[in-house]
């Protein structure tokens, strides 16, 4: 991480917040509600999520008051505008709310003008629908930008606790990406580090161990990985990625593959599965993902086009093929489930539920990486019937992409772009049984404006049951020799 990043929240986190007593009296009453940043007005949370801690910009003291069922359960009175929560009182309250509302009043003042402004109060929703106790995601610059440091990390969905899981000092600062975990498990994941000596990196729970799917398959590597639940089979596909920048107004540049197929990797037997219809040159296959049992691949297919010159031509759907666990073969027949041409868009990231109810994926106006696409939405289908879901609520008008969802089906992850259209951080949303979607809410954060102050971009988050822990010198030994 580059210094400004690790030097800079520490230093102003320290002086944050001293709570005190008698910050802001009752003043002016507003008809309004308050200026927080982040927003939490309206949202639904997860009965075990870290405390909600916001901002009045603007103001030196703040004092807001959290009330469940009339009864006022805790009040935070601090300096510097900052609601930093108790996680023990937050707990607290919490419970006491689970599937009813918290009611919040903010009043704010001025050191010169204690008396401050009683805003009307505003609420949100708690749901007794747990989330899984941890996320992963990367943390890289855009791509506009060089890096030096990259990582994958953790953190842990109750505090504010974030870990390194790894990062692309063991690979002599190369590219550490494409992680992914069997089954939400934090004792089954992979990811891929590219550079001299690179390879697929598999853990067990235990070991690690590096793969070069190179030398095993159709001489490619595997990128967008998915593993199945059962945890035998990954997915894979292999893209020829480029990107190209662009002069003058609008969209500054544009990623894209100038080919891609699908391979599929058995743990077991420790060979490539490979059928050479998504290994033609006739069709570009990407973003593959396993339904919940297992015996469908579902994955983003197009015609290919010159790029990037013909870039508005190219339009992805969402194909499905069966599988069978038993011998590896995929099937016969293959379906489309979205036609992306027809409804003009194309898509990207196609993502089942874990009940096998609804598949989301981003969709954009053309071509396959939507974080550049400001147009790039959310959107979801009932598989039983086809049906598009109505997933406004999840839509901002810049981009949304990169997105996953929990363990339960009632949660999802989703990498936006709406805080200031450069910068990919995540959001947390509901997702009723019906499939009717929340109000998203923004990671919270100990100090509101961390994701503010981090300049990198969180992207392919991932909800984990827990802590992975992965053995650190078993890790580096592995990439020991091509340092």
């Amino acid at each position: 991480m580059h210094i400004f990043n690790r030097i800079l929240p520490v230093a102003v986190a320290a002086a944050l917040c001293a709570c005190t007593s008698g910050t802001a009296t009752v003043g002016d009453k507003s008809d309004s509600l308050p200026p927080i940043f982040p927003d939490y007005v309206g949202v639904t949370v997860p009965c075990n999520i870290a405390p909600l801690n916001f901002e009045v910009r603007g103001t030196d003291l703040i004092r807001a008051e959290f009330a469940v069922k009339g009864r006022n359960m805790l009040t935070v009175e601090c300096r510097d505008g900052v609601a930093d929560i108790p996680i023990d009182g937050w707990r607290e309250v919490l419970a006491a709310a689970a599937a009813d509302s918290v009611q919040v009043r903010v009043r704010h003042g001025v050191r010169r003008s204690p008396r401050g402004v009683e805003y009307k109060p505003f609420s949100f929703y708690v749901s007794p629908d747990s989330i899984d106790g941890w996320a992963a995601y990367r943390l890289i610059e855009p791509s506009y930008e060089g890096w030096m440091q990259m990582g994958i990390y953790q953190r842990d969905l109750s505090t504010f606790e974030e870990k390194v899981l790894v990062d692309n000092s063991v690979n002599n600062m190369g590219c550490v990406n494409c992680h992914t975990f069997a089954d939400y498990s934090p004792e089954r994941m992979l990811f891929h580090a590219r550079g001299k000596g690179g390879g697929t990196v598999f853990f067990d729970g235990e070991h690690v161990e590096k793969v070069d799917l190179t030398k095993i398959g159709p001489s490619k590597q595997g990128v967008y990985p998915m593993w199945s639940r059962d945890g035998r089979y990954v997915v894979f596909s292999s893209n020829n990625t480029h990107q190209s920048f662009f002069g003058g107004h609008g969209q500054p540049l544009e990623v894209y593959d100038q080919a891609s197929d699908l391979m599929i990797y058995d743990t077991q037997s420790g060979k490539m599965i490979v059928d050479e219809r998504f290994q033609s040159e006739d069709r570009w296959e990407t973003f593959p993902a396993w339904t919940p049992d297992g015996r469908w691949l579902v994955f983003c297919s197009a015609e290919p086009h010159s790029m990037p010159l013909e870039r508005e031509k190219v339009h992805y759907d969402i194909l499905r093929v069966g599988f069978d666990p038993d011998t590896g073969l995929l099937g016969e027949r293959v379906d489309t489930l979205y036609d992306a041409r027809r409804e003009g868009g194309s898509a990207s990231f196609p993502r089942i539920s874990p009940d096998g109810r609804f598949l989301m994926f981003a969709e954009a106006d053309y071509g396959t990486f939507p974080v550049w696409h400001d147009e790039a939405d959310m959107a979801m289908l009932r598989l039983e019937d086809g049906e598009r879901m109505d997933v406004s609520a999840l839509n901002s008008d810049r981009s949304e992409s990169c997105h996953e969802w929990s363990s339960s089906g009632r949660w999802v992850l989703i990498g936006s772009r709406r805080l200031d259209g450069r910068y990919t951080r995540l959001f947390i949303a509901h997702v009723a049984e019906d499939g009717t979607c929340g109000k998203p809410f923004l990671l919270p954060q100990q100090n509101p404006e961390h994701n503010t102050w981090r300049l990198k971009s969180y992207n392919t988050p991932q909800f984990i049951r827990g802590e992975v822990r992965l053995p650190e010198k078993e890790l580096k030994n592995l990439f020991k020799e091509s340092r």
